[in-house]
């Protein structure tokens, strides 16, 4: 266990961001899921700039890697166009 007071405070501050974290990038996962179900192209064109927009910030925050968020991104917009 942590023997510093510093070291006690980085345990409570870590674990809070990991649940912070955690929470965005799994609700990023169920937004793409969400959006690889879709049939309808009018319905996927409308979630696709939300979903983008999330993994952006995802990106931003460093939760996720810039590149990954790139790669899905353009995954994702290639699934809506094929529709």
């Amino acid at each position: 266990m942590a023997n510093h007071k510093s070291a006690e405070k980085r345990i409570r501050q870590t674990e809070k961001r990991r649940l912070h974290n955690r929470y965005y990038a799994k609700t990023a996962r169920n937004a793409m899921k969400k959006l690889r179900l879709l049939t309808d192209k009018t319905a996927a064109t409308e979630l696709l700039p939300k979903v983008t927009s999330m993994l952006d910030k995802l990106a931003k925050k460093n939760i996720i890697h810039k590149n990954k968020a790139a790669n899905l991104t353009s995954k994702l917009t290639l699934h809506v166009n094929k529709l």
